[in-house]
């Protein structure tokens, strides 16, 4: 039996980080991704991002946008063994 590829988020390996592009922000704290970039991720009117962080020394060093559905995937892949297993 062939085994089961593991998907693996692409969040999850350093190796795949780059700069795609450089915002501004406005004075009223927004900011525009571009539409090459949008295009590329897949982004359309009325997708909803989820912001995550990651703290070193107490203080946000980095910021990332992630589409709610792949953030909801990723949990429940990671979340769904241990909840079989408690029932």
């Amino acid at each position: 039996m062939a085994k089961k590829k593991k998907d693996i988020s692409c969040c999850e390996t350093k190796s795949n980080c780059k700069v795609e592009s450089i915002v501004s922000i406005d004075e009223r704290g927004q900011m525009v991704l571009p539409k090459e970039l949008r295009e590329k991720a897949k982004i359309k009117t009325g997708d909803k991002l989820a912001v995550t962080t990651w703290h070193k020394d107490g203080e946000i060093c980095c910021i990332a946008l992630m589409k709610v559905e792949d953030l909801v995937g990723m949990v429940k892949d990671r979340l769904g063994p241990v909840i079989k297993e408690i029932f």
